[in-house]
């Protein structure tokens, strides 16, 4: 039973935190999304499960917690001083990140989740999926700004690509993401028309 969001109280402790999430991202990858529980995650962590549930009313967002953690602290956004410079930056940090089996799994956990749960799903899509989508939009319109964004794809098309693409390769197939793909990627949205040889 999902519990309900916690309401203010005592400010949670950040080694905590960061204790609950790392041990919930080994335990997801060592017994699975279905076996994963909070109890099994503060024996891990150390943290009372009182405690877990108090700041997340789900394992599920005990889980998108850690992996918009993840992404904000290794996928930047780049000011490489071209279009296809700040592309290629933030998709190899985006695959780099995304292709860890640890967190290719949570990805596809909560992907699941979200279909089945509608609650959940709203929250992510506004905690994560909007917030992926940002930042790539933030490096879009950059380059629309100072003129470097090519004709022919429009910014929501180039997210649409760029995210399409990853959710595809996680969710219906084992193929991995490697610099090839970055390159191809690259040339396709910084090049929309140009044939890729």
């Amino acid at each position: 039973m999902e519990r309900q969001p916690a309401r203010p109280g005592r400010p949670r402790s950040e080694a905590s935190r960061l204790a609950i999430l790392a041990a919930a991202l080994d335990l997801l990858a060592e017994v699975g999304y279905a076996g994963l529980t909070i109890e099994g995650i503060a024996a891990r962590s150390g943290a009372g499960k009182q405690t877990i549930y108090r700041w997340w009313p789900s394992k599920a967002d005990v889980l998108l917690d850690a992996l918009t953690t993840k992404a904000e602290l290794h996928i930047p956004i780049p000011d490489e001083g071209s279009y296809p410079a700040d592309l290629r930056a933030f998709l190899t940090a985006t695959f780099q990140l995304g292709g860890q089996p640890r967190i290719a799994g949570t990805l596809r956990a909560l992907m699941a989740e979200a279909q089945v749960n509608p609650a959940f799903g709203e929250r992510f899509r506004a905690e994560f999926l909007s917030h992926r989508r940002a930042a790539l939009r933030q490096l879009v319109d950059r380059a629309q700004d100072r003129g470097d964004l090519p004709p022919g794809l429009s910014p929501e098309t180039v997210l649409d690509l760029v995210f399409g693409l990853l959710w595809y390769r996680l969710l219906a197939t084992d193929r991995r993401f490697g610099a090839e793909l970055v390159d191809e990627l690259v040339h396709t949205l910084a090049n929309p028309g140009v044939t890729h040889r």
